[in-house]
């Protein structure tokens, strides 16, 4: 299945065809997660899950891809919305919009390298905020922003050296029944901010 959305080079899933909507008058895109999914490579050793399908397109060599994300309620450990980066199994990383075990919805990345890097970043107590992913040179940034405008800085990370990488949009529900997240205000350019700590 590929899937056309305004703005966007057509998108395509990562694995298995997941399910999603896009809603042309709210440019609105509305993934829905199947029960018990995620993207995980567990530093303690335990079981890797990749059950998660991403819906998106082949990153291009420089630029920046945002959105706002909204997760509907009611909302279970770990459930998110998250922009998301997918190589292969072992090469891979997400930024998401995710509620936590102790009931708080935050921005949470995750990189990994074989192994999983999760890093919490802030609590947020909109039912929403703006994700970012950019691409520079040989490097990767992820930036979230309360309003779109002023983006915060979260990492800055390589993924090995992939000439192939699938930049998109992802909705997990590793503990719940599912996940339905909402992505709108998506914005795709070329250009990614030439100061990743300035707020730009």
């Amino acid at each position: 299945m590929t899937l056309e959305a305004a703005g966007l080079p057509p998108l395509t899933w990562t694995s298995v065809e997941g399910q999603a909507e896009y809603e042309p008058t709210s440019a609105t895109l509305t993934l829905t997660a199947a029960p018990g999914v995620d993207w995980s490579n567990d530093s303690l050793g335990g079981q890797q899950q990749h059950r998660a399908s991403a819906l998106g397109f082949t990153a291009p060599t420089s630029f920046s891809l945002s959105a706002r994300v909204r997760v509907e309620a009611p909302r279970t450990t770990f459930d998110a919305g998250a922009l998301s980066l997918w190589v292969d199994q072992d090469h891979w990383a997400k930024l998401c919009f995710e509620h936590s075990p102790q009931g708080e919805a935050m921005v949470v990345s995750v990189v990994t390298n074989n192994y999983s890097d999760d890093g919490n970043s802030t609590v947020v107590a909109e039912p929403w905020v703006h994700l970012r992913v950019s691409r520079i040179g040989p490097a990767w940034a992820f930036h979230y922003s309360a309003d779109g405008k002023m983006w915060s800085f979260v990492r800055l990370f390589r993924l090995g050296t992939p000439n192939h990488v699938h930049v998109g949009f992802l909705s997990q529900a590793p503990l719940g029944g599912s996940c339905v997240a909402t992505f709108d205000m998506i914005h795709l350019t070329r250009q990614p901010p030439s100061n990743l700590r300035d707020g730009s």
